[in-house]
């Protein structure tokens, strides 16, 4: 299907899509590590299984972490996309100029090179949504968080200017979009599985099969729901047990924090909530770590630095 469909909107076939799958395998990479990022210090740390396993028919779940995985893989491949092609990486597609020479407010125009989002909408949309292959409820919430990422991406598009001017007065400003750091994206994103809204189904209706009683009753879910809304159906597992069929690593073994500079709350509270809380107990292992130290710089122009060894402490979750 998704070759199918790709092959029907390039002209040039299959050459330009082999172009355009290793910007999606890249963007679909960039999702799952700032996914890695975003959960580091959580029970559900975004294991290599999450991807695979939400997409896979036979353990196919529709829980928080499964919207956050479908979201930011979704982004990153938009992203990806956006940015490649902005970079003159493929033939068919460049700068967004739509709006140049319009007025866009006071004291600026449009103008520059304005990342192609809507290229990169496209193409993802190809990609990424044609991996779904159902049609049940679960399949309509992994399209729908897929969308999320997407929308996300475009909402947190920045405007960068260029002043013009005599003497650089700045009288007037040449402006174009671009987008925000991927980072940024993530953090959003993560606000957004915060807030995610369990759908609530009919569970008689819904058991009706592929129904026209079924369909509707999905369908009158969804009109509650908001576009940029991550939605998920069950309730996740406590994450602190392993779970092998599931892909559920556990907490024992993960290292927490309990010492350090400018920790955050949540980093601070990491021991507690990975170990303690689980079961287990933290466990302080003294390791040694090889830095560079001593760094001197020598005229002209090379950094010269010293290997120094030294014991941190780490704090890991044991029986």
């Amino acid at each position: 299907l998704c070759f199918r469909s790709v092959n029907n909107f390039l002209m040039t076939g299959p050459k330009a899509y082999l172009t355009y799958s290793s910007s999606v395998a890249a963007g679909a990479h960039s999702g799952m590590e700032e996914c890695k990022f975003q959960f580091g210090w959580e029970r559900w740390n975004c294991p290599e299984s999450a991807l695979q396993l939400s997409t896979h028919n036979r353990l196919r779940s529709a829980t928080r972490e499964t919207s956050f995985v479908h979201a930011i893989s979704s982004a990153g491949v938009m992203y990806t996309l956006t940015r490649n092609c902005s970079m003159g990486d493929f033939e068919s597609c460049g700068c967004d100029d739509s709006r140049n020479g319009r007025v866009g407010g006071r004291g600026w125009v449009w103008g520059g090179c304005s990342d192609n989002v809507e290229f990169g909408e496209r193409i993802s949309k190809l990609f990424v949504d044609a991996l779904e292959t159902g049609h049940d409820t679960r399949a309509l919430i992994n399209l729908h968080n897929n969308e999320v990422g997407r929308l996300v991406m475009k909402a947190t598009m920045k405007r960068a200017c260029k002043c013009h001017g005599v003497s650089g007065s700045c009288s007037i400003q040449t402006c174009w979009l671009q987008l925000a750091e991927f980072r940024e994206i993530g953090n959003y994103l993560k606000m957004k599985y915060d807030q995610a809204h369990k759908l609530e189904m009919d569970k008689r209706r819904v058991r009706a099969g592929n129904s026209a009683d079924s369909r509707g009753a999905t369908a009158e879910t969804f009109h509650h729901v908001h576009a940029t809304e991550l939605v998920f159906l069950e309730d996740s597992p406590d994450y602190c047990t392993r779970n092998a069929s599931l892909g559920h690593h556990g907490t024992e073994g993960r290292e927490c924090l309990q010492t350090g500079k400018n920790l955050s709350q949540w980093e601070r509270r990491s021991c507690r909530r990975l170990c303690t809380e689980c079961g287990l107990r933290v466990e302080e292992r003294r390791t040694e770590v090889v830095g560079s130290c001593n760094c001197k710089f020598h005229w002209c122009c090379t950094v010269r630095c010293e290997q120094c060894r030294q014991l941190v402490a780490k704090h890991f979750c044991t029986r």
